[in-house]
């Protein structure tokens, strides 16, 4: 059958991508077969007369009349030269030295023929080797973990510094190491957390941010990779806009309360913002830790800024719940007379006299002023009973994830997930947050203006809890005191002014504060004086907004930043009590040195501690014995659990056995 436009066999032709080996580029000539055609799937593929090369050149040949009438040599001619095309191609394998196996380099010529955009280049390995990258969407699951996820576009690149760029660029095996200026491990999957198929310009940070940090010393478990596989499948099908989202929405029509779950397997956790920045994220990753526990769905509500300040986690649909959800406007608090503590507490909800078993939704309020009714949403048993609900509305402004453990079942589930818990957040967070091109954006142009070339970069988060009491000055003691003691910063010769900058080694110490106080105290005493050693140091705050404003969009912009920012030093120092501060340290692996207090009229002693983990503290723990129903010291209920160092009523996770 010769091939027409409306026949199955035909393809439009396309013409080929401009392909950039090292810093050369060249234009490939426009080629007449269709860029898929190099997709083979077997060796009977390239015969003469069969397979798909076969009806492709039967198409090419019936393409026009001059070529349809062509002599029985001529066909002679072309078979011959496409016999010898074929069997010319292993032995180029095989002379170039390169061996590979035929479907490897087959997927790599054909992932390089697709549009500009879809260009991948061989990466380099540590050892300064390449390794070729399948941009193969459907291959693998083999394929798809172990091959990292495609370079960046040539219009995304030019975001980057030129240090970070170059390491997604092909590399000449001689060629000197890579910038000191950032470490270049070559994990843009996160060891596999994050999905490798996502559209990379539209959201960069989502495979470039590893490059701008330290290699982290965990790696996910096998077992939290299938789950968040597994979820990722499920928030598919349940998603937005679904099928079985509006299915599921039509449980929420008014009169439908007391009915049974729907017909349809798709629950959903409806998350709902409180506090700022810091305190959002961490309720965040909680509720999706739930989410997965529980089998639902998360749904944020994004109707403040996080649209515009993070990129969607989950491939293939959104986590922002609708505009016309309607529920939206609901007074979502501890006083709401269908929160979950409430119904318990009225027996309006349970097996007992007068309790509603099915309810189309229920509001969870897990935030600092919740009560012991309340609390029981983290015992098994209650679990058993939410689950029949269909929507979860939850509210929090805590890491919550350490309450999770007091479930047996969710024991066990947390346990596989995560052998080394001290890391719980940090694979969570990794995995959620990627902040949106925009934000990005401010963050690698700091990034390259002010810390790319320092040996080594020191980060200080200051939060000041009394403002009205002005403690500046005490603060700025502890500051000096904490890291001068543990060596952070070199100390200053106070008898000797500084004289003009001759070399010696450099050191950027980045201030993340509301305030310029301690910016402006900090440069000028080692602007004035040279430090011990000869060692050259800078500082760097990148904002001061002097209130906070969260909800609005370019405070909240400019706060993430600096999270990550944060996030990219080599020693961190933060402030007691500051969830912002725990995000930097959660998204770093790192275990930072808190500065005790909060400070009002005296200065603490000592100023500083090193934390135990990098795990965030539950500042408000349930204290609560599911089994005895009374006040219960969570860890003592919990092994691998401890008091936080800066909140003493606070928990957070160490590793230990369960």
């Amino acid at each position: 059958m010769i091939p027409t436009k409306n026949s199955q066999y035909w393809r439009p032709p396309r013409t080929m991508g401009t392909v950039t080996p090292g810093s050369r580029t060249e234009q490939q000539p426009s080629s007449p077969f269709p860029s898929d055609s190099f997709s083979l799937l077997g060796t009977e593929d390239c015969t003469v007369g069969g397979g798909y090369w076969g009806s492709l050149k039967k198409a090419w040949g019936s393409a026009s009349p001059a070529v349809g009438a062509v002599s029985e040599q001529s066909r002679s001619f072309w078979s011959l030269w496409l016999v010898v095309a074929c069997l010319s191609f292993p032995t180029l394998v095989f002379v170039s030295g390169v061996y590979r196996p035929p479907l490897a380099f087959i997927s790599g010529v054909s992932s390089s023929v697709g549009s500009p955009t879809s260009f991948r280049h061989p990466r380099p390995t540590a050892h300064g080797t390449p390794v070729p990258v399948s941009g193969r969407p459907n291959g693998t699951v083999a394929e798809l973990y172990s091959v990292l996820a495609p370079a960046p576009s040539p219009t995304s690149a030019k975001k980057l510094p030129d240090a970070v760029a170059a390491a997604f660029s092909p590399k000449d095996p001689t060629a000197a190491g890579p910038s000191p200026s950032f470490d270049a491990h070559d994990d843009r999957t996160l060891g596999g957390l994050l999905f490798p198929g996502f559209d990379e310009a539209s959201c960069l940070s989502r495979y470039q941010s590893h490059a701008y940090r330290k290699a982290s010393p965990y790696k996910p478990s096998p077992y939290l990779l299938r789950r968040l596989r597994a979820y990722e499948a499920n928030h598919r099908r349940c998603g937005p806009h679904t099928r079985s989202y509006r299915r599921a929405l039509r449980l929420l029509k008014p009169g439908r309360d007391g009915e049974g779950s729907p017909g349809g397997p798709c629950k959903y956790v409806v998350w709902n913002p409180e506090n700022g920045l810091g305190n959002r994220m961490l309720s965040m990753a909680s509720a999706f830790l739930y989410s997965l526990l529980s089998r639902r769905v998360l749904l944020v509500e994004g109707s403040t800024d996080l649209g515009g300040l993070f990129c969607d986690p989950f491939p293939g649909s959104s986590w922002l719940l609708p505009i016309d959800f309607p529920l939206r406007r609901l007074p979502f608090n501890q006083k709401y007379s269908k929160s979950y503590g409430n119904l318990l507490k009225t027996s309006r909800i349970g097996n007992s006299a007068g309790g509603t078993l099915h309810r189309p939704f229920v509001y969870a309020h897990l935030s600092n002023d919740y009560d012991e009714y309340d609390k029981r949403f983290y015992c098994e048993g209650d679990q058993l009973l939410l689950e029949k609900i269909p929507w979860l509305v939850l509210r929090s402004d805590q890491y919550f994830v350490p309450a999770l453990f007091l479930n047996p079942e969710f024991e066990a589930e947390l346990v596989r997930m995560f052998p080394e818990k001290v890391a719980v957040f940090h694979h969570l967070g990794r995995y959620l947050f990627h902040p949106s091109n925009e934000v990005w954006n401010l963050i690698t142009k700091y990034y390259e203006e002010h810390l790319a070339t320092e040996r080594e970069r020191v980060g200080i988060q200051i939060r000041v809890f009394a403002v009205k009491l002005r403690p500046f000055d005490l603060i700025l003691h502890q500051i000096l005191n904490c890291t001068l003691s543990e060596k952070l910063l070199p100390k200053l010769d106070l008898r000797r002014q500084v004289a003009l900058a001759t070399g010696g080694t450099s050191k950027a110490v980045l201030l993340a504060s509301l305030h310029s106080f301690f910016y402006d105290k900090m440069k000028g005493m080692y602007s004035e004086h040279p430090a011990a050693g000869g060692e050259v140091v800078s500082f760097h705050q990148p904002s001061h907004e002097e209130v906070q404003m969260t909800g609005r969009a370019a405070h909240d912009g400019k706060a993430l930043a600096e999270i990550y920012l944060l996030s990219m030093v080599d020693a961190l120092v933060t402030s007691s009590w500051s969830t912002f501060g725990y995000v930097s340290q959660g998204l770093s692996g790192s275990t930072p040195w808190v500065l005790l207090g909060p400070v009002h009229k005296r200065l603490p002693e000592p100023a500083c501690v090193r934390d135990v983990t990098p795990e965030p503290c539950f500042h408000f723990p349930p204290n609560y014995d599911c089994r005895a129903r009374a006040h219960a010291d969570t860890t003592k209920l919990l092994p691998y659990t401890t008091h936080c160092r800066d909140f003493w009523k606070g928990v957070k996770l160490v590793d230990g056995m369960p």
